[in-house]
């Protein structure tokens, strides 16, 4: 090939070998470089080398570098020429005649029932489903977010059991449904059997089953809609039940015993396709509408999307927009590339659309396509369909627009007035989304709260005890206070100023009650205080009243006392202790000391001669204490005249002596103050 002169090129003849020409002249400007001596700086092969540039198709970018890198050209200038040659070989590939065929593949929107035609690669799967459910009458089919789970159900399973004569299999009706927010109350009529007289089973198929986990929030309807789905486990039901569940929401299914028994033996998974049946996805549906797929590329798409859990909508989005930049009959590498690749393609559509919109269409496309959002809590985000007329009450008129160019782009669906994102994959796909959603994921839970709380508020008749309160009120003020109009709609924005207005009700009725309670607070404190006054006086009033009864009581009985001294001691020492015990008044204690003396006169002057220099009785009267210029402290017993204990105070002389009031200490003091 090196040496044997190459095919002249016409850069006229298009883009493909416009590019070609100019990689040559590259080669050119570089000495005229052998293909040979290419290959060995560019670590291609001399056929991949020369093919680069022969003009038939365009090079990848992987080689076009390798290439330039070779021939010393300016590697940023070459990889921005490819994409633009890219992009003209993709813009006039398609046909004029066929502008307005259907394309053989769906993109991001799913297969219905009538697209069996160009579903392929999934036939070992329906025939797993198939066997399932002849041996079972409730059974589920698990897989990870897109595995193709819903047109399997649509475009496998249905037609295979719309033209089934198999007695088990052959349905008196097949009715599909999804969860959303109130599945008991909205379902209950597809879960009657239909009525058939060859006594045949009616098929419920529950799709996007993880719906009662993530928009139905109510326990108890949940709760209910899954004991309904369980009666088909009785073939007195005449009904039969399969669940499409996404993979994560495996563990959630066991929450409830009864569906984890059920499911316990009877599912599938919806793993990855095998290279044949990738390649079978890819070809069959060109060949069906009578095109083909380049070889290289077909082999690509299988690499690529067999390491890509989940892959099955970028493959099917990327062979859509490859479609449409195809080359005649042919979906080129060209086509591919110009789509963005498998990672690339959804991100390039999204923001077609996304650079097209005004300012304030922006906006609501970034307002819309949140609110089609339920963030994950321990599980990754998730899709939530909104009714149209919620999108259009937030009150842009740009909305509507959005809407319509959003679903003309495949990247929204429109049902029967339900707004939905086309497929999951947007969620991870659309960088723009993406960081939309990871910058607001505490006000999107905050605001998903809201707009279920504004319903059940609707639903209720706008019902006082419904309204936010608390905390949840706090929450909601702090993502939504300042935020623009448009961000709520009119319900959401109605309830929450009904919650703040309740609440400043019961501040203000609050604030009454509290001015109220101060002012009777204040008023019964006076009257309290008054009271206590009163009470104070009173009790010293009495307190004094018996101070004066018992002083004179005590004098009364130490008067007595001195009277019965000459003819009644004993009497006349009793009487003396209980009037020093009643007031301990100077009477009592002359009385006391008196009766006291007189048998201890005696003991004193038989065994002590000094004289008494101090006494003190103890409280109860009972004790007498003496002290002497000697220093030493008697302990006396009045009753009976007896010295108890005999103790040293002092070296000198004991001028003081006192008991404590409880009778059990003693106090002593001399003359120098010890």
């Amino acid at each position: 090939m090196a040496g044997r002169r190459e095919e002249p090129v016409d850069p006229a003849s298009g883009p493909v070998q416009r590019f070609a020409f100019e990689l040559r002249k590259l080669r050119t400007d570089a000495g005229g470089i052998t293909y040979r001596s290419l290959a060995e700086r560019a670590g291609y092969g001399v056929t991949t080398l020369s093919q680069a540039a022969a003009g038939e198709q365009l090079p990848t970018l992987p080689v076009v570098l390798a290439y330039v890198r070779a021939c010393g050209g300016e590697v940023t200038w070459w990889e921005a020429r490819w994409r633009q040659a890219v992009e003209e070989s993709a813009g006039a590939g398609a046909e004029k005649d066929d502008a307005g065929a259907e394309p053989p593949y769906r993109g991001l929107t799913r297969f219905e029932t009538g697209d069996s035609g160009r579903f392929f690669g999934r036939q070992q799967l329906t025939a797993d489903l198939v066997d399932l459910l002849r041996r079972q009458r409730f059974a589920a089919v698990f897989g990870p977010s897109g595995s193709g789970k819903s047109s399997l159900l649509r475009a496998g399973l249905i037609p295979f059991l719309q033209h089934s004569q198999e007695a088990g299999l052959r349905p008196a009706a097949i009715r599909i449904l999804t969860p959303g927010e109130h599945p008991a109350h909205t379902h209950a009529h597809l879960l009657t059997p239909a009525t058939s007289d060859a006594g045949t089973d009616t098929f419920v198929i529950v799709d996007q089953f993880e719906e009662v986990f993530t928009l139905c929030h109510d326990a108890d309807e949940r709760a209910r809609f899954i004991d309904q789905l369980l009666t088909a486990r009785q073939p007195e039901s005449r009904l039969r039940v399969l669940l499409a569940v996404r993979g994560d929401f495996y563990g959630r299914c066991a929450e409830h015993r009864h569906l984890a028994d059920a499911l316990r033996d009877a599912n599938v998974l919806a793993g990855g396709m095998s290279p044949a049946e990738l390649r079978d996805a890819v070809v069959k549906p060109a060949k069906a509408a009578g095109l083909t797929v380049e070889r290289a590329l077909t082999a690509r798409l299988v690499k690529e999307v067999a390491d890509a859990p989940g892959g099955l909508p970028l493959l099917s989005h990327v062979l859509l927009e490859t479609w449409r930049r195809r080359r005649g009959k042919t979906l080129t590498m060209a086509g591919y590339e110009a789509a963005g690749a498998l990672d690339g393609a959804i991100a390039k559509t999204a923001e077609q659309v996304y650079d097209r919109f005004t300012g304030q269409e922006a906006s609501a496309a970034r307002r819309t396509l949140l609110r089609l959002v339920t963030p994950g809590n321990g599980t990754a985000d998730t899709r939530r369909p909104a009714q149209r007329t919620e999108l259009e009450s937030i009150g842009q008129p740009e909305t509507a627009r959005v809407v319509e160019a959003l679903v003309r782009a495949r990247l929204l669906t429109l049902d029967d007035g339900t707004v939905d994102l086309a497929h999951e994959a947007l969620l991870t796909s659309w960088p723009r989304l993406h960081g939309w959603i990871e910058e607001n994921r505490e006000r999107l839970r905050a605001h998903r709260k809201l707009t279920e709380a504004a319903q059940v508020w609707e639903d209720l008749g706008r019902e006082a005890g419904a309204l936010y309160r608390g905390s949840r009120l706090a929450t909601a003020q702090e993502h939504f206070s300042d935020a623009p109009r448009e961000d709520l709609t009119d319900l959401e924005h109605a309830f929450l100023t009904a919650s703040m207005a309740a609440r400043e009700q019961t501040l203000r009725a609050a604030a009454r009650v509290t001015r109220r309670l101060r002012a009777l607070t204040m008023t019964l404190s006076v009257l309290l205080v008054l009271a206590v006054i009163a009470s104070v006086v009173a009790y010293r009033q009495r307190q004094a009243a018996d101070a004066a009864r018992q002083v004179a009581l005590s004098r009364q009985l130490a008067a007595q006392s001195t009277t019965l001294m000459g003819t009644n001691p004993d009497l006349a020492a009793l009487m003396a202790v209980h009037a020093y015990r009643m007031s301990p008044t100077s009477q009592a204690v002359e009385s006391l000391y008196t009766a006291s003396a007189m048998p201890l006169r005696k003991t004193l002057q038989h065994l002590y001669r000094p004289s008494v220099l101090t006494l003190a009785f103890s409280p109860d009267g009972r004790t007498l204490a003496t002290g002497d210029r000697d220093g030493i402290i008697r302990i006396w017993d009045t009753d009976t005249g007896r010295l108890r204990n005999r103790l040293r105070a002092h070296d000198g002389a004991t001028y003081v002596v006192a008991f404590s009031q409880d009778g059990r200490t003693l106090a002593t003091g001399d003359r120098d103050g010890t």
